[in-house]
Order: structure tokens, then sequence, then C-alpha cells
């Protein structure tokens, strides 16, 4: 029997800025080249935001398109969540600049911080409030402007990252199961894998210090593969094994968008085709919290989706953080 209180995805929609930054215009700024980039790393540009251009201008351009995809008015938004780790400022949230700029003015609003897995994270967020009262609409967003914490000097991140948002909006649907479960995980322990040391209240950013750019991604490459690999390929099967599902009945997996080989890696411990998976990546980069809501986005306009098909979206982020959701569509 389905139950009364699932929330599924009625529109998704996103955003990418006009610049288109090429590997070969890194090549000019840093000691890489094209093929090391695209061997590596299968990325071969990415999009970045202009220097007037932030984060919530991003996201509310995304939660239009998200709103006309699913036919609702912005006035019938209850709740907007938005994964950044690249806010507009340290407060208000960005989700509030979200509110005015797209009109949402019965919405409640709030921002959520895990690095690339923010999406899974604030969708699953927008499920248990959909639980507690499914006449709920709520936005959720995933949106960064990685451009402002790279390191442009450093080739070993800088040829990764993008800018980017991308948005779900979530509901009750009447005899659908929506988001139909959610593995989530995190290990502190290994914090000091892929972050951004400074510019928080651990290390503020000063005049003796900003020659160092903490304030920027860092991040161990070999760890962090490793660690993203083995975290994914649990946390989707733990999501299937909970909905009673196997991998051939997925219509499309929508992985996290950071690095080709990781996701072949998956691909083999999976046992499934590298059709399955829906790619961006060579285009827009890792774009953190976007990457999977942009992914998403774009596999529901370019795949057509049925109803009833079931999608796999995985993520891994910073904190460490990772999560699998399966949707009923």
């Amino acid at each position: 029997m389905l139950s009364s209180l699932s929330a599924s995805i009625l529109g998704t929609g996103s955003y990418l800025p006009e610049r288109i930054m090429t590997n070969a215009e890194l090549e000019k700024m840093v000691d890489t080249n094209d093929e090391w980039i695209r061997t590596r790393t299968g990325i071969q540009e990415r999009r970045i935001a202009g220097p007037s251009e932030t984060t919530s201008d991003m996201a509310a351009a995304a939660a239009r398109a998200a709103l006309e995809n699913a036919g609702i008015d912005a006035q019938e938004i209850s709740m907007i969540i938005c994964a950044t780790v690249t806010p507009d400022m340290f407060f208000p949230n960005t989700a509030c600049f979200v509110q005015t700029k797209i009109g949402a003015t019965q919405a409640v609003c709030f921002d959520v911080s895990a690095a690339c897995s923010g999406f899974l994270y604030a969708m699953e967020i927008a499920r248990q409030f959909i639980a507690s009262d499914p006449s709920k609409t709520i936005l959720v967003i995933g949106a960064d402007k990685l451009s402002t914490i790279v390191n442009w000097e450093d080739r070993n991140t800088c040829v990764l990252f993008g800018d980017g948002a991308g948005a779900a909006i979530l509901r009750h649907r009447e005899g659908g199961r929506g988001i139909i479960t959610t593995s989530m995980g995190s290990d502190g322990k290994l914090n000091n894998i892929l972050y951004t040391p400074g510019g928080g209240s651990a290390a503020p950013t000063t005049l003796e210090n900003v020659s160092q750019k903490l304030a920027t991604i860092h991040m161990n490459g070999r760890e962090t593969y490793k660690q993203a690999v083995k975290s994914m390929v649990e946390s989707s099967l733990q999501a299937l094994k909970q909905a009673d599902l196997t991998i051939d009945q997925i219509t499309c997996i929508i992985p996290h968008q950071a690095n080709l080989r990781i996701i072949e890696a998956i691909a083999t411990r999976l046992n499934v085709s590298l059709n399955h998976f829906h790619l961006n990546l060579d285009r827009y980069g890792n774009t953190s919290a976007a990457a999977v809501a942009i992914a998403l986005d774009e596999a529901a306009r370019t795949r057509n989706f049925q109803r009833g098909d079931l999608i796999l979206l995985v993520v891994f982020g910073g904190g460490l953080t990772w999560a699998a959701s399966v949707v009923e569509w």
C-alpha cells in the first residue's frame, strides 16, 4: 500500500552561467594541459559566473525554471531549502535571497551545508517535512559559485570546478511513491581530505594570512577518490536494499559529477553499463551541490522519463558526507 505521506518531484530546473572556461584557457593560467585534464577527470570545460552574479542569482534562475516545469506559482511554495557552500554571505541565508527574487512570500527559508552531497540532504529534509504535512510544496535548490573559492594557482583543484544551480519542486502526489528511500552517511574523521580551511571562525581571513589562500578548496585527490567510490557504491546498494529493488530495475543513475574515473569505478562495482549513467561533467565540471541537481534536470528533459521510472541519485562531498536516493518518477 502506498504511503499517503510520499514526496514526489513535480518539476526540475537548472541554470548555467554563460561564460565557458575551456581546458585550453586553463593551460594559460597553470602548468596543465587539455590531455592531462581530460584523461584524468573527463572534464573539457566548465561554466564560470560573472563577477556580479551571485549564488542566489543562479539559484533563483534555476528555481524559476523548476516552477515553470512544474506548472505552479511561486506563491504556492511553503518552504525553500538551498544547499550551498558558497552562500551570498554568512547571513542572511541564501534561500531568503532566493525567496525575494522569485516572489515566494509564503515560504520558510533556510540553507543546508553538506558540500557536494547538499542537494540530496536537502531533498531528504523536504521529504520529512512533507511526511509530517502533505500539504507542503517545497523548493529544493543546489547552487554553488565555486569559482570564488578556487585557488587558480593550484592545478590539482582549479581544473575540476565550475558554477551553476539546479532545483526541484517536491510535493505529495496521490498514487505515487516519489522518493522511495534515501541512504545517508557522514564521517567527520575524514574532514581534512576535502575542505576549505580558512574564512570561518577557526581561521578567519586576516591581512597576515590572506596570501596563504586558506579560504580556497584544499583536496587530497587520491584519498578523495578512494572514499568517493567506496561511499557512493555502499550507499547506492543500501538505498536499493531498503527499497527492495535491484540495480537492473533502475532506469537511470544520476551520480555526483566530480570525476569520470570515479563514475567508471562505481559502474564496475555495481556491475552496470556506463550508459545507464547520466553524465555532463565534460561540459560543466564539478559544481558541488548543484551538480546532481543540474544532471537530474538535464536527464529529465533529454531522457524522457516516464511516470513510474526508477531513478538512482548518488552523491559524495566534503565532511565527509554521502547519500543515495531511489526515486519513482
